[in-house]
Order: C-alpha cells, then structure tokens, then sequence
C-alpha cells in the first residue's frame, strides 16, 4: 500500500463554466436563486450532476433533453486509478478498504475547486449574454447498486437510501442520513455497524467533505440497472425461465424484425426491447397472475420514464407498485425471498422524484452511452502506451472542436445539403414487384385527395375519368426516418427522436421488411408498408408510402396483456385493403408480434 496511484482528471469547474456559456444551450438551461443565505442573494444555483464508473459530470440547470441528447452537457471529468495487488491480498479487508476509501479521496480531490464556490458565489458570462452570480452545490449522483454501496460505504444486501432491515427491506424504514450514520459511527463498534445496521464504519464518505452534502439523499434511482436489467431481466424473465424458457425462445425469436431488435446479447437496448415482446409470449403458457406482474411492473416503468410526471402521475406510480407486489406473491415459491435491492429502490421513486425530478433525465443509460465517445474512441486513437494520460487530453481536445463548432454555427459559417440516392422504376413494374396490380388507381386515388382535400367522397367513388393522370417514373425508397416527440427515449434537443422504417424487399439479402407503422389519423389506424416511393404530378413532388391497412380486433385492449390486438383489413372480395398515403401520415414504427393464444 506503499504505492502510488495516478488519477487523470480535468476541472469540473471549468466544465460546469462550459457548459453554463455554451450559447447552444441559452434557451436550454433553468436557473434558481438561494434566499436562505444572505452572502448568497440572488445568485443562481448550479447542482453538480455525477456519475462514476466512467466518471463524468453534468449541471442539474440543463434541461432533460439536452442531457439525453448526447450533446456536451454531459462531459467526462476523470479517469479513476484501480489499485490492484497479488491474489494473496485481493481480498483482504484491509485491501479493500484502502481500494474504496482510495475511491473517495480521488473524487474529494477531482471536486476539490467546486469547494470555494459553494458557499461564496462568482460571476459567470452565461451562454444567453447576461452576467449571473453563480454558487455551485454537488446534486445527484448516478450509478447502479454496486457502486451506491461504495459511494453510501453500506453492506451488500442493504438499502443504501434507508434503514430498512435486509432480510425485510419492503418491511419500512427512515432514510438514512449523514447525522445519523455519524452518529451511529460514533457510538457502536464496527462489527455491531456491519451486522445490525450495514454500515461499513472504516470509511468516510467524499461528501464529508462538502457542504451541504449528505450521499445517502444524493444517490439517485436507476432506470436501466434498477427496474429493465434487475427487476425485468434478472429477477421476473429468470423466474419464468423454471417454467418454459424454451418455447418462450421459440416466440420470441419469430416476432418480425424492427428498429432495435437485437437479442444476441444483454445490452441496456437489448433488455428494454424484451420487455415489448416478453408480455404476449408468456400469454397462455403461465398463471395470469404472473402475467398481470409483468404487466404492472411495466406500467411501473413506463411511467416513471415520462418526461413530465404530475400529482395524478405520482398516484398511479404507487398504485401500479402495489399492485406488483400483489402480484409477484405468486413466485413465492420459485425464490427464496422478495427482499432485493433492486427491487426495493421501487419504492423509493416517488420521493426522489419529487426531490429531483422526472427520472428519464437521470439515467445510467445516459452515461453509458457517452462511454464510447469518450474512453473507446479516444482509447482507440492513443498509442496504446501510458494511453491513460493521453485520453484526457483527447477529450479536452474535442470538447474545443466541439466549441468551435457552436462558434461557428452562431456566426452562420456552417451551410450545406444531405443527399439521398434513390432507385427509379416505372409504375407497372414497381406493381409487378410488390404484387399490387392496381397500384397505377392507387395513385391516382392519392393524387385527387391531395388535390382535392375539401371534399369529402371517397375517391374510389369517384369515376375513372375524373381522377388525375400519372406518367412517368416512381423514386423508389428502401426506407424512411420518422422524426417524433419521445422525450422519455434518448432523443434529440427538443424532445425528438428519430427512427428508420424499412420496406426493403430484401432485408440484408436474407428475406423481405415491411415494418408495421402507426398512421397519423382521426382513427389512429395502422398499416404495414409495402414500399416507398415518390411521384411527380404538375411539377410537384409527392413523396409517398403504399400500406396495407390493419383492423381493431375488439373495442378494447386485450385484459391481460392489456395490449390492443389487430389483423390485416379485407375487402368484401377478399382482396386487400390497400391504399397510397402521404408520407407525412406515417407516426412511427409499431411492434407487430403475433398472437399465441388459442383462445
């Protein structure tokens, strides 16, 4: 232990100072003021937003989408040192408190020049152009359960939030806090610590270090490792998987391939797909009360993940937790017990949330993501020798790129065009391809709705003759990105997220796509598209989608699944209801998974 370790870091000051003059971010960025304090009056308030196993930073001012848009609101501020030893130490106590006090000391360190200006203010030249007095205080901090028990110094097994008992966690309990831990620390000896209330009492906490900061209230829900990875994937997928794991394989793999679907390995991504598809494969093969706790936990999970959460949000957050618990009574004897952690932190969500907002802006799976860009990639491009001081330098290095591009575009320096290609092909042969032999009055049909949009017949009604003409070819298009407002997924500023729909008459040269779409209408109709195409009629472009149109089977969702069931639409003579729509009609993708149950 006689060893000396080196930790890379950049300042978190000067990055929060970026982030806070960053005129991308002028209209994007919340600012409160401290009244308690008299020596900070009328200063903004700026939350010091971390995360560590790739240890970066954000500011809690920045709106949730600019975070989750993968923008340099969220930047990388250090490299941690590991300590390592031979086998024979590897797990001695004492090598492992040195390990996670080292932990500790290296972010007291990191966060040391945020220190002074968190009780006296300084003035920043925000990204709007106006002057603020600005004081700093460390705001949440984001990372899954192994490393909050680091963070907290609690015993595996235990809540690091409260002072639940780990054999009963749901059995209630206060918060735990810095006074009591003190407290506790001050009066009871270590193994008492460890074994009644799981607390590690050779370690002190960074936050010590710190006004105003309690790590117990700071450590945050997760919603990747928490709720999709722990209590979807490893708690009620593994608990199924004693019943019949191997035909539900055998559903999962046949349902129609979509934007996302990759199942050949456990990502974030991965996990959250499965969640789609899991409800209607286990439908009919298990008790439905195991498919009514499916079907609440991911109601507990979709709405924790909306971007405004109100009273009535909170209300229904609770509801749909008991009713889980309800629910999950019927593994009792698949499992030993239903205390986990994992799933314990469920009930801790809507007191954290009303201390720190909507969850979906706080999520390991943000900073996750910046994992690539900011240690693969610069780990790629370094001489692979000493590369751990050479990587810093990379980041800062297109952090100022990154700068010069906002420079740029303000000043209005950066202009330019994206090209598509498309294939051309003439009417009749696009029909022969697609099997639609009327595809050539399909057309025509589009056209007069578009030129005619006030009156109100069918154009099927409307005589032959009446309908506009089409010659000449059709820009034929393998897909089409759908851009929507998804503030709960990793979007874009504003809340967008874009997806591609495929129609690809050989998908990776292995078999036909025609992905499933919701249309943008009065019924909210669904459709899968059988291709894309432009046309041109009196100069104008008309881009466009063939669909087959989807009916509602039934006025109501499916009971248990609580999904809507659909089949394809006929007409009386058993042809299919196809039809040429605008492109601009097309909402987004929809999952189209077969139905199992005989009944």
């Amino acid at each position: 232990m006689d060893n000396e370790f080196e930790v890379w870091y950049r300042d978190p000051r000067a990055m929060a100072h970026n982030i806070l003059t960053n005129s991308n971010y002028k209209d994007k960025i919340d600012y409160d003021t401290i009244s308690q304090d008299p020596e900070t009056h009328r200063s903004a308030l700026v939350p010091i937003i971390l995360s560590s196993d790739k240890t970066t930073v954000s500011i809690g001012n920045v709106c949730n989408n600019v975070r989750r848009a993968h923008c340099d609101a969220l930047v990388i501020i250090g490299f941690l040192a590991i300590p390592k030893t031979d086998k024979k130490h590897s797990k001695d106590d004492l090598f492992r408190i040195f390990r996670h006090q080292l932990f500790h000391s290296s972010l007291s360190a990191i966060l040391s020049s945020l220190k002074p200006v968190m009780t006296e203010y300084e003035v920043v030249h925000c990204g709007d152009g106006h002057f603020r007095r600005v004081i700093y205080s460390l705001g949440p901090y984001i990372v899954d359960y192994e490393e909050q028990l680091v963070l907290s110094c609690v015993v595996k097994h235990w809540c690091p939030k409260c002072i639940a008992v780990r054999t009963n966690l749901d059995g209630g309990g206060i918060y735990c806090s810095r006074e009591h831990t003190d407290f506790l620390i001050n009066k009871l000896h270590a193994d008492i610590l460890w074994d009644e209330y799981g607390l590690i009492g050779d370690l002190v906490p960074f936050t010590n270090d710190f006004p105003r900061a309690d790590i117990h209230e700071l450590l945050l829900f997760d919603l990747l490792h928490q709720l999709i990875k722990g209590a979807f994937k490893d708690h009620l997928v593994d608990w199924v998987a004693k019943y019949l794991m191997s035909d539900i394989d055998h559903r999962v793999a046949a349902v129609a391939s979509f934007s996302g679907r990759d199942l050949k390995q456990w990502t974030g991504d991965d996990s959250k797909v499965l969640m789609k598809v899991f409800l209607p494969a286990i439908e009919g093969h298990v008790p439905q009360d195991m498919v009514h706790a499916f079907c609440t936990l991911l109601e507990f999970c979709y709405l924790v993940q909306r971007n405004i959460i109100t009273k009535d949000t909170l209300i229904q957050i609770q509801d749909a937790l008991r009713r889980f618990h309800h629910y999950r009574k019927i593994f009792d004897t698949v499992i030993p017990t239903f205390s986990l952690p994992r799933q314990h932190s469920m009930a801790h969500y809507v007191d954290m949330i009303r201390l720190f907002g909507a969850p979906s802006r706080l999520c390991s799976s943000i900073t996750e993501s910046k994992h690539i860009k900011a240690v693969k990639e610069p780990w790629r491009w370094s001489s692979r020798h000493n590369a751990l001081g050479q990587m810093p330098v990379t980041n800062q290095r297109l952090d100022k790129l990154a700068a010069s591009r906002v420079d740029f575009d303000v000043r209005g320096m950066l202009t330019g065009l994206i090209l598509s290609s498309a294939l051309a092909a003439l009417v009749a042969a696009l029909a022969h391809e697609v099997v639609v032999p009327d595809l050539q009055h399909l057309i025509r049909y589009f056209l007069f709705s578009q030129l005619n949009p006030d009156d109100t017949r069918n154009p099927e009604d409307i005589p032959a003759a009446s309908l506009p003409q089409h010659e000449g070819k059709l820009q034929v298009f393998n897909s089409a990105a759908a851009m929507f407002y998804a503030p709960s997924d990793l979007s874009g500023i504003g809340g967008m997220r874009r997806e591609h729909i495929r129609a690809c008459p050989l998908w990776r040269n292995e078999y036909p796509r025609n992905d499933c779409v919701f249309i943008n209408t009065d019924s909210d109709a669904e459709g899968i598209v059988i291709c894309f195409f432009s046309s041109k009629h009196n100069w104008e472009v008309y881009p466009c989608a063939l669909i087959q149109w989807f009916e509602k089977i039934g006025d109501c969702p499916d009971e248990n699944t609580g999904m809507w069931m659909v089949a394809p639409s006929f007409h009386e003579d058993g042809s299919r209801n196809l039809a040429v729509i605008h492109i601009e009609m097309v909402f987004h993708a929809a999952y189209l998974i077969a139905i199992y149950s005989s009944e």
